[in-house]
């Protein structure tokens, strides 16, 4: 098959390296710090553009909410060339020591969703490319960034996130969850290639606080300023890789 039938793009449409948005809206904001930003497609949750930063051309593609289109956007860039992905998205803290709008590197992910066991056991850990890794952290040290780095947990239901949940996560020392990381970084091992994640923290689970519940918007203000700061740390990492 020439075309993907989700993403709608072909081998040789795209860069070696993608940033990995979940939110379509997303992947403008993180084109307006490139140069040479041009659309190549837009079907369903997935928009995805070409772009330069900083002479480095690379892809920018959205994933949509949850492991199971996540995995289908690895699955199409995979198969189109793309050889490296890092996720820049948003994430709920499990402790209580993170705020909103911090940010998290993560160092592997717990395994609370369906979709990675479908390829393999859950015992299997779910963990980022050491480069990758090393990229997004060299990258907030060069930019004098505070992040925290360590395991979070990726989970399929938002809305059965228990407190029995959360303090189980809290108590393991899991920084944060979301809901794609662990299945990126699975099919990208299990492919051969790499893979990463940074988030901003959008609420705190084990204060209370989830996104929305602050403000207006989706987001708090505070996350949506440092959104934009966790795009440029993943920038400045695809540029160095």
């Amino acid at each position: 098959m020439a075309k993907q039938p989700h993403l709608l793009v072909e081998p040789g449409d795209l860069t070696d390296i993608a940033l990995i948005p979940g939110d379509p809206g997303r992947v403008d904001r993180i084109a307006s710090h490139c140069e040479d930003a041009e659309t190549v497609a837009q079907n369903r949750e997935y928009k995805v553009v070409n772009a330069t930063y900083e002479g480095r051309e690379l892809t920018i593609c959205s994933t949509g909410i949850g492991s199971p289109s996540a995995a289908i956007a690895v699955e199409e860039l995979a198969a189109v060339g793309v050889e490296t992905f890092i996720r820049v998205g948003t994430t709920g803290a499990l402790q209580s020591d993170i705020e909103i709008g911090d940010m998290v590197v993560a160092t592997g992910a717990a395994k609370d969703e369906g979709t990675s066991e479908r390829y393999e056991a859950v015992t299997v850990p779910a963990v980022p490319d050491y480069d990758v890794l090393s990229a997004l952290v060299d990258a907030a040290e060069a930019n004098d960034e505070a992040v925290h780095v360590g395991p979070i947990a990726t989970d399929d239901a938002f809305y059965a996130e228990t407190d029995a949940y959360v303090s189980d996560w809290e108590d393991a020392g899991l920084l944060a969850v979301e809901m794609e990381a662990s299945a990126v970084f699975t099919l990208a091992r299990r492919k051969g290639l790499a893979a990463g994640a940074i988030c901003t923290v959008d609420g705190n689970l084990v204060e209370g606080t989830q996104k929305g519940e602050t403000d207006a918007d989706e987001l708090p203000e505070k996350a949506r300023n440092n959104v934009e700061r966790a795009i440029e740390l993943g920038l400045t990492a695809a540029a160095s890789l």
